[in-house]
């Protein structure tokens, strides 16, 4: 089992690849839940960090429905990043009845080729998660990022036990929200997945707490 960190800065990514994460989710502005990061913020982070680095995709808070200003911006970014040798992406977009939007989904994931994309907590706002399930499959995406449509992965950890059952290895489904050293002993018991999601911010700030880190690595490293 591995451990992607969510980064929000330069900082938080070098602290968490000091503290042995598997892969770093690089992202901007902590409040609004993660943005698409400064071209210079990742340029830094591919020369200093040699794990694997995932970039968000995600032109501005709020929901997961964009313009097509908006959406023409995240072509631009994916783009633009492939060039920095990143080696994933990460984003979303659904319509606004609550649905994966296919269409533009399937272009963004084309346009991220060969390099794998997560498709991220938005997966949390549809309404079907069943067929949400689907139709991320189809669009191509390699992971999804989701608590299980709770405020935490532990409250939703029977939809996430069933999503990984219907998944039948086609996609992983990575747990993310609320895990923590407390608890992610009781998420690898009880789902099996090859990635775990967390922050690893002990209240608040922005950056991962190293002391937290290490012991999320210790726990998912003990049988």
């Amino acid at each position: 089992m591995k451990l992607e960190i969510a980064c929000f800065n330069l900082r938080a990514a070098l602290i968490a690849h000091e503290n042995m994460a598997d892969r770093i989710e690089l992202c901007s502005d902590i409040s609004v839940g993660g943005l698409t990061p400064e071209y210079d913020t990742v340029t830094a982070a591919r020369t200093k960090l040699s794990v694997d680095l995932f970039v968000m995709i995600r032109p501005r808070g709020g929901d997961f429905v964009y313009s097509d200003s908006e959406f023409k911006q995240m072509k631009k970014d994916i783009i633009k990043l492939k060039k920095m040798r990143v080696d994933g992406f990460v984003f979303g977009i659904i319509n606004d009845n609550k649905t994966v939007n296919k269409k533009q989904n399937k272009e963004l994931v084309k346009l991220s080729a060969p390099l794998p994309c997560t498709f991220h907590r938005a997966f949390d706002e549809v309404s079907n998660p069943r067929q949400a399930l689907e139709d991320i499959v189809e669009c191509g995406f390699k992971t999804i990022l989701t608590s299980g449509q709770k405020s935490t992965a532990v409250d939703g950890i029977n939809l996430l036990t069933e999503l990984i059952h219907k998944a039948e290895n086609r996609i992983v489904i990575m747990p993310g929200g609320g895990v923590r050293s407390s608890n992610i002993s009781l998420l690898k018991n009880k789902i099996d997945t090859a990635y775990f999601h967390s922050s690893a911010i002990i209240g608040s700030g922005e950056y991962p707490n190293v002391k937290e880190l290490q012991l999320l690595r210790k726990r998912l490293n003990e049988k």
